[in-house]
């Protein structure tokens, strides 16, 4: 009988010769899949910047990436374009997965022609987008390019137009997130200004409609990229950034933590995680907060990590406006989003930025199904010519709008403060807050103690010998007549007061009791309009 395997050593297999065609077809794919020239990748390298096939490859799950229009390229012949190889035409396209969960991305390439836009760079950047449209998936662009293609001329200006109309049609529908890693000038800021959160990265991020030199030659001003368009400019002054990394792998590092908070589109719910953390946690330093004086600062983060699962606060906008705080927890394993004034800053008083950042963030919580926890220490809304005359009758109307607009689960707690017109906006219970809770050391009324006082008993104090004294009785008489919380109960503008120790249970009961208060998907959808 004879051995297979000898068999076999005697008339081994020729290897199977590959077809022309397919051999063809590898060497084409190969060629695109490279990039921009070697030397052009070296020098984005020597930058601290990763290419844009690196950069899809720490952003997304290992080989989950399925490439869209690879040999897609320009059709202008103009000023030699038609002699350049130009692979995927500066930008590569596709869907892929994150944590699980599937996504579309563009990442343009800076190696190909300095990441420039042209129409046909820009049609498979609106391909991508209407595939996240269609599918119901987060979209997610990562930017490093010079701008509009110049060669190409009002096609290229007319490509982002397209883009622009897609990202106004996918607000409220989908989540969208820009990254800067790089160059993000003249008309190409207006996509990312229109996503829901951008990111940047420090030292190699810039964004401006116009660059240093023509900001000198118009009006004389010498600045550098950082100072105008860097990432902390944006992030502390102009509110375009929402999160700074210090380098590329930590801002993917961070989207990813963003987008494990996010749903997919507006018709799902964010995703439920397990829990370890004992939803009867106790909350100690609340009670301690009761005993601290009023007028005293302190970061409100403190209270956040304090009510939080495992004390995990992730927060947008840090360096924006700090006044007020917004962010993302957990509590008792759903996403809530959080709302609260921080006493650290203006005493945490509202002001214009504040009041655009926390109804903007407000909006996109109610598009996207994610309940608002909102903790209250205002004194008010800071008072000032510049804010008078900046508008902040105007922008503060924004945050009434939004929380009024909202019909997502609203939880209210106040802490301290809460004063005024600031009381009503901070989504008290006339503003269909569905739970508001107080703390005993709660002071709730038209304005605080001393100044009412001034007010009410201004002949008194005149007339009387010991001044302060007088002010000093008449303050507490007034406390506890008109800015308790047990006055404010008695009347149903609250709850309930709450002890300071189970402020973590009595919110995480109140939202699972609200869990079904809305269906995903059948709100109305107005879109995230960027405040």
């Amino acid at each position: 009988m004879l051995n297979p395997d000898s068999a076999q050593t005697k008339h081994p297999k020729k290897p199977r010769a590959i077809p022309p065609n397919v051999k063809q077809m590898r060497e084409i794919m190969e060629k695109a899949l490279d990039g921009g020239d070697p030397k052009r990748i070296e020098a984005q390298r020597a930058k601290g910047k990763f290419t844009a096939r690196d950069r899809l490859h720490y952003l997304l799950d290992e080989d989950s990436f399925q490439e869209q229009g690879l040999l897609v390229t320009t059709r202008c012949a103009d000023f030699g374009l038609k002699d350049k190889h130009i692979p995927g035409d500066g930008v590569i396209t596709g869907f892929g997965k994150i944590s699980g969960r599937q996504v579309c991305v563009f990442a343009q390439d800076f190696t190909v022609l300095g990441g420039s836009l042209g129409l046909a760079h820009a049609m498979k950047i609106c391909k991508v987008m209407d595939l996240a449209y269609e599918n119901r998936v987060p979209l997610i662009g990562l930017l490093d390019s010079g701008g509009a293609r110049i060669q190409e001329g009002v096609d290229s200006l007319d490509g982002y137009a397209e883009i622009f109309y897609r990202n106004v049609k996918c607000s409220g529908v989908i989540p969208q997130i820009s990254v800067i890693l790089g160059p993000c000038a003249g008309g190409a800021v207006y996509s990312p200004a229109l996503t829901d959160f951008v990111f940047m990265v420090e030292g190699t991020s810039h964004m401006f409609v116009t660059g240093p030199e023509v900001v000198k030659a118009a009006t004389g001003e010498v600045v550098s990229f950082d100072h105008l368009g860097g990432s902390m400019a944006h992030a502390s002054k102009s509110g375009v950034c929402h999160m700074v990394a210090a380098s590329e792998q930590d801002c993917f590092r961070q989207l990813k933590e963003l987008v494990s908070f996010l749903p997919l589109n507006r018709w799902e719910r964010p995703l439920r995680v397990a829990n370890p953390d004992p939803v009867r946690r106790t909350t100690p330093l609340l009670e301690a907060l009761c005993e601290v004086d009023p007028r005293k600062p302190y970061r409100v983060h403190h209270i956040i990590w304090q009510i939080a699962d495992e004390h995990k606060f992730f927060e947008i906008h840090a360096n924006f406006a700090k006044s007020i705080v917004v962010g993302f927890i957990r509590l008792g394993g759903d996403v809530a989003g959080v709302v609260a004034n921080n006493p650290a800053h203006k005493a945490g008083a509202l002001d214009i930025d504040s009041s655009d950042k926390a109804a903007r963030f407000i909006r996109f919580l109610n598009a996207f199904n994610i309940p608002i926890l909102t903790l209250v220490d205002v004194p008010g809304y800071w008072p000032g010519v510049d804010q008078e005359h900046g508008g902040i009758i105007r922008h503060g109307a924004k945050l009434l709008h939004a929380y009024s607009e909202a019909t997502v689960p609203k939880v209210t707690v106040i802490l301290r403060k809460a004063y005024g017109g600031a009381y009503i906006a901070m989504s008290s219970k006339h503003m269909r807050g569905d739970f508001n809770f107080a703390l005993p050391c709660a002071e709730i009324a038209v304005m605080g103690p001393k100044g009412a006082v001034e007010i009410l008993y201004s002949r008194d104090i005149a007339a009387a010998e010991d001044k302060d004294a007088l002010r000093e009785k008449l303050s507490k008489e007034y406390q506890e007549r008109f800015a308790s919380p047990y006055q404010t109960a008695s009347t149903g503008s609250v709850d309930e007061v709450i002890e300071p120790t189970q402020i973590r249970y009595k919110v995480i009961r109140a939202f699972k009791f609200l869990y079904d208060k809305r269906k995903p998907g059948e709100h109305s959808n107005r879109g995230n309009i960027p405040l």
